[in-house]
């Protein structure tokens, strides 16, 4: 364990100027309240916080980070209070502390929902200060150390897991690569056991069998540039375990074939030495065309630097060459830590550097819940990244795979929703087009253009699938609010009073709404009525004609509204028609559905709907519901129910509808006899699933003989 004048003398080499009062301070203070707390191995709690300021060091970060670092576990384990942490150590510290602390719950968990808002959480601590997450990622590294210790195989396997999918790519996201490889290397036996020992072996063989090679190799290289006159230092790294098996995993690569699982790495004094070193390594040995790779003129979204080269060496091995300058190397290995970062995230080059974490913030800014930030924010941050220019020389970064769309976006929100298509290195391209290395893109816009749900298709960066979403979830709120309005306008008229905005806006703050847009919102999709509304602004008043007044319309009965638009979610027509749901067969979210054009009219019909067969297909329009189309409204679906012909037996059907959370809309008696019942039902459900289970309970009911769903070609038969 590090005592503590060490501690302070680490600090002291890199920063002479340190607060040595502050930071024995702290130290004390942190051994104190962790008291006789002991970890998994047995060893004194304290002596983690101790281990974390260590690691953070060797990072040569700033007095307060390694402050906050012996004080990072006191809030959550000890009786420390921040306010306490507040006092003693200031409000920078306080504040740092209290960022890491928020993440102490970040962990995998069975409610995706919990993980999803913790890093939420994670992103919002992250952004406000950098030093949280390397606090953070210096926490989880010390603590994947002492795993082993950890006497439960599952947990052991749950914390791996989450290392591997959340800390170490944030960790390469600002790259910071010794970190991000030795968490990778320590997760990776408890997550794929069987993998890692299969790896573990083939590298043990294929070292033991290029050894030889890899010391002529460095032998070579040292002498090539001593008679050049180039002052270099030469490297021979082995590839780790956890990159070899992600290369044979997602990229169907062999083993034998990765040419890097012995690297090596070329350092320089200076950048421009660089250049004269790759050409001195391709006068020696002859290079493998299409894997030369310049990060010094495009470095990488974390602001790595270096030349990648393949080349034919001794014993006609094929091997990997990096050549980067001693700078290049410090940042390569160290990211965030090695210049300081934190302090500079303003200017433009490390706003380039860390245009990714702007995306996650947008992101983050306009999810409409934590799930959907947690699927977009993976999207930005896992996956592997190419490089395209604008026709003025503008670098993006983006995902393999994506298109003139994801492009458009990374441009800027606007331009995404306006753009029609594109020219990739001077060719015509489609939305959907993908993009290689190198690209020079131009974006084609139209001011008529708007984001439709089929572009979520297209795109796969997560900042342009968050913005489609919003684009199409506020669309859809739009059309609420304004048939929301309306209705609440005709109940004034119909009770005769005069409407206004300001007793909206007080009915509001009574129903606890943020604002008459929600009244409106609420009023446009059904959840609540124009009754509740008006009994709020003239309390105390019977509204006899309002009592009369039909509900907010369903959706089965929407046509357009005062713009000439459709209100019906359901995509694939031309929204100023007039559109409504046939009730020859009741389709609702779920159904797949066909429109069916009859001049400026749209029927939409069941797939299943005899209907169609009257028709001819060119009259068929191929629709579909809006992705929260369920969420929208209510429907009407309408069942046919045999049931026995005596007293109670319609009670229990209603019963059986109002245990499953519905509302029946109207009932019609077909015919009876003696025996037997026979009605048709319309039931107010969200979806098809919803309707199927109202039919499931019907039919394990005594009193019900027999219950289909209602189409025009499956009347049940009527008995006599």
């Amino acid at each position: 364990m590090i005592r503590q004048y060490e501690l302070v003398e680490r600090v002291k080499a890199y920063d002479p100027h340190i607060d040595e009062n502050l930071l024995n301070k702290a130290y004390v203070f942190s051994m104190k309240v962790h008291g006789t707390q002991k970890r998994a191995s047995g060893d004194s709690y304290f002596s983690h916080p101790l281990e974390v300021a260590g690691i953070l060091t060797g990072m040569q970060l700033d007095c307060a980070t390694i402050i906050t670092a012996l004080l990072h576990d006191t809030i959550e384990d000890t009786v420390a209070t921040g306010e306490q942490i507040e006092e003693l150590f200031g409000e920078e510290i306080a504040r740092l502390v209290d960022g890491v602390t928020k993440l102490s719950e970040l962990e995998y968990s069975k409610e995706y929902s919990k993980q999803a808002e913790n890093f939420r959480k994670f992103l919002i601590a992250m952004s406000n200060d950098i030093r949280v997450l390397l606090v953070k990622l210096a926490d989880r590294l010390h603590n994947m150390r002492t795993l082993h210790f950890i006497s439960k195989p599952e947990k052991r396997e749950r914390i791996a897991r989450e290392t591997l999918d959340i800390y170490a790519p944030l960790a390469e996201r600002i790259g910071m690569q010794e970190i991000k490889e030795e968490l990778e290397t320590l997760s990776f036996p408890h997550v794929y056991p069987d993998a890692y020992e299969s790896i573990i072996k083939r590298l043990d063989y294929l070292h033991a069998n290029t050894e030889d090679v890899r010391q002529q190799v460095i032998f070579e290289l040292e002498t090539l540039f001593k008679d050049a006159g180039i002052e270099a230092e030469i490297k021979g790294r082995s590839k780790k375990p956890y990159s070899i098996w992600r290369k044979m995993t997602y990229r169907s690569v062999n083993m034998e074939d990765q040419a890097d699982i012995v690297a090596f790495r070329i350092v320089v004094d200076k950048s421009e030495d660089c250049y004269s070193a790759l050409g001195l390594v391709h006068q020696k040995w002859q290079s493998i065309p299409g894997f030369i790779k310049d990060y010094i003129s495009t470095p990488k979204a974390n602001g790595y630097q270096s030349i990648h080269t393949q080349v034919i060496g001794p014993q006609q091995k094929r091997i990997e060459i990096q050549i980067r300058s001693s700078h290049m190397d410090m940042v390569a290995e160290k990211g965030v830590a090695a210049h300081w970062s934190y302090k500079q995230m303003s200017s433009s080059k490390e706003g380039q550097q860390y245009r990714w974490l702007q995306d996650l913030l947008e992101i983050l800014e306009h999810a409409a819940d934590p799930e959907e930030f947690l699927e977009h924010t993976k999207i930005a941050m896992y996956q592997n990244t190419i490089f395209c220019f604008t026709p003025k020389g503008e670098l993006f970064s983006l995902p393999s795979g994506a298109t003139i769309l994801d492009f458009a976006y990374a441009i800027h929100t606007k331009v995404g929703e306006g753009c029609v298509g594109g020219k990739i290195n001077g060719k015509d391209a489609l939305l959907q087009s993908r993009l290689s290395n190198g690209d020079q893109v131009e974006i084609l816009r139209s001011a008529a253009q708007r984001p439709v749900e089929n572009w979520l298709t297209y795109a796969k960066t997560g900042k342009a699938k968050a913005a489609i979403r919003r684009y199409i979830r506020q669309k859809v709120k739009d059309k609420f609010i304004a048939r929301g309005r309306i209705l609440i306008e005709k109940a004034h008229i119909i009770e005769e009073r005069d409407f206004s905005e300001k007793a909206i806006v007080i009915a509001a703050e009574k129903m606890m709404f943020e604002g008459p847009d929600v009244i409106y919102e609420k009023l446009g999709s059904g959840e609540i009525f124009e009754m509740q509304v008006m009994e709020v602004i003239f309390p105390g008043l019977k509204f006899e004609a309002l009592e009369n007044l039909e509900r907010a319309p369903l959706i089965n009965e929407l046509d357009l509204n005062e713009e000439g638009l459709s209100l019906l979610p359901i995509y694939g027509f031309d929204e100023t028609k007039h559109a409504d749901l046939s009730s020859c067969c009741f389709p609702v979210p779920g159904d797949r559905i066909i429109g069916l054009t009859d001049n400026d009219k749209i029927h939409i019909h069941t797939i299943n709907c005899d209907a169609l067969a009257l028709h001819g297909e060119e009259k068929w329009l191929d629709l579909s519901w809006h992705d929260d189309a369920m969420d929208l409204g209510v429907y009407v679906g309408r069942i046919v129910i045999k049931l026995d012909n005596e007293t109670g037996a319609l009670s229990s059907v209603l019963g059986v509808v109002s245990q499953e959370y519905a509302n029946i809309n109207n009932i019609k008696f077909m015919h009876k006899n003696v025996d037997f019942l026979w009605i048709e039902v319309d039931i107010e459900i969200k979806d098809v699933k919803h309707l199927n289970n109202i039919i499931v309970a019907l039919k394990v009911n005594d009193r019900v003989f027999k219950v289909e769903r209602y189409f025009d070609q499956h009347k049940m038969k009527l008995e006599e």
